[in-house]
């Protein structure tokens, strides 16, 4: 190619770039609460009726993970509040900063803020009322005199700047028994009196339908959480359609309202996006996908991931395996090395993806990856040095090489180990790859995350059992592979 040709090419990919990237579709996100879904849902349809194309990667977890992906391009817009951003993501600003400090805060980052979009969703503590009324508690100063009342926070509370420790701080609170949990769990715990007291979104839908008593925060510790979208900048040049979809919302959504719409989706088991339409006197697609359909799909998202995973694994695992075997210090170090990566949390190695490969498949296929590693490299190992000392010898003994010796003879005996190893691996994939919707990759934890929001069991049934199911055949699987990869003679001793 001559330079005159390169320079041709490059006018050219830059003219077509904007029409490029204007083809792609508005990726939206939301957190794994209803609010939060049926927002997207409302700037997805907004989106589509101002003729700009846009889809909806629901329930990607928590606020850092939807804060990352915006900041790194892999959505373009998710709903958001004042009070997460001036307490949680932005350290440099007043704990009562407004939209307009904000808006300037967030420029140099790339990123745009709606006005409010009507509404404040604070944070808030209830309790039942009737053992709110027997303790006379009506402020979360009350709570002062009764050390011994067990708290049940959601996990991302626990751990917030404006979350339990300032609370604790705030008040001087004295409990120590506090749990963290999943906010759509915590009111059914608060119900069963599993525990006493638990964080409250002001407009959840759930607490008068659980009859609960909202704490008047007489200390004024928590801020105000208007609701926003945040959107990336470069939407104003590329798609300005969208970002007008977006401010239009603006002031159109009050408290009522958002309570009502929650209340259509969690108690009145509505569909997120026909509560979304009706909203915004539009219409919604036709026909929905059947059970067999959505399990087909999740079916190929869960085997994608696993299949993936575990095949690069297997690439790695096994040379590293026969290494350790060979060279025992340095066998020590590998398998050490891998059992570190094993003792991560699931959530988080899945969250330590997302700066390096943004969302979806491609993060949770690597943190599968890492996942898979110890299994099969110890059990290599295993097999290998397992070998009877006698068998190696006689097989030096007639010449053979290295190679020739490791592919003819020490494989084959150390296979059943090696299988045994895989199979482990596999297995625990598929479990730990419903945790992979979390950061928009689906499978079966899709319906399973959607199940624990909305409280329904059938659900969560949905994406636990193909899963299990899934599991069963993996493991019947390799164990026909591990009958007919081990030699004769080895299944015949197996057998005596």
């Amino acid at each position: 190619m001559t330079a005159a040709h390169a320079r041709f090419a490059l006018v050219l990919l830059s003219c077509l770039w904007p029409a490029l990237a204007i083809a792609q579709p508005a990726r939206i996100g939301s957190k794994q609460f209803t609010e939060s879904v049926i927002l997207g849902e409302i700037a997805r349809l907004a989106a589509r009726d101002a003729g700009v194309p846009a889809v909806h990667e629901r329930e990607l977890g928590g606020t850092s993970i939807l804060w990352q992906a915006l900041r790194q391009g892999d959505i373009d817009a998710y709903p958001e509040y004042t009070g997460t951003l001036s307490h949680e993501l932005l350290h440099d600003v007043p704990a009562d900063a407004d939209i307009a400090t904000l808006r300037v805060r967030l420029k140099p980052l790339g990123i745009g803020i709606t006005d409010s979009l009507g509404f404040d969703n604070t944070y808030a503590i209830g309790m039942r009322r009737d053992e709110a009324a027997q303790l006379g508690i009506e402020r979360i100063s009350d709570l002062r005199a009764h050390a011994s009342l067990r708290f049940g926070f959601s996990n991302e509370f626990m751990d917030r700047g404006d979350g339990w420790p300032g609370l604790r701080r705030a008040y001087a609170l004295p409990q120590t028994k506090v749990s963290g949990l999943d906010h759509a769990l915590s009111y059914r715990a608060v119900a069963s009196g599993a525990v006493d007291a638990i964080d409250l979104y002001s407009t959840d839908a759930e607490i008068p339908y659980y009859h609960l008593r909202v704490l008047r925060d007489d200390r004024h510790y928590f801020p105000r959480y208007q609701a926003v979208f945040l959107y990336r900048l470069a939407l104003e040049r590329d798609r300005p359609a969208f970002v007008a979809a977006l401010r239009q919302l603006a002031d159109r959504i009050d408290e009522q309202t958002m309570r009502a719409m929650n209340a259509a989706v969690k108690l009145d088991r509505r569909r997120d996006s026909a509560v979304a339409a009706d909203f915004l006197g539009t219409h919604i697609e036709v026909g929905r996908r059947g059970l067999w359909q959505r399990l087909r799909q999740r079916s190929v998202e869960h085997v994608e991931l696993v299949a993936i995973s575990l095949g690069l694994a297997l690439l790695l695992a096994i040379p590293l395996g026969i290494v350790a075997a060979r060279r025992r210090r340095l066998g020590q170090l590998v398998i050490a090395a891998s059992g570190v990566l094993q003792t991560v949390p699931s959530l988080a190695m899945f969250v330590f993806m997302i700066p390096l490969l943004g969302i979806g498949t491609w993060p949770a296929v690597a943190a599968l990856f890492l996942y898979s590693l110890l299994p099969i490299v110890r059990n290599t190992h295993a097999g290998l040095v397992g070998i009877a000392p006698e068998l190696i010898e006689s097989a030096a003994a007639l010449g053979l090489p290295p190679r020739v010796r490791l592919r003819r003879i020490e494989l084959p005996l150390a296979m059943r180990s090696i299988l045994a190893g895989i199979k482990t691996a596999a297995v625990i994939n598929v479990g730990t790859a419903t945790l992979a919707a979390l950061i928009g990759a689906g499978g079966y934890g899709q319906p399973i995350l959607t199940g624990i929001r909305l409280d329904s069991i059938p659900l969560i049934l949905e994406g636990a059992i193909p899963a299990a199911v899934l599991a069963l055949l993996v493991q019947g699987l390799f164990e026909l592979v591990e009958k007919w990869l081990t030699p004769r003679g080895l299944r015949l001793q197996a057998r005596q």
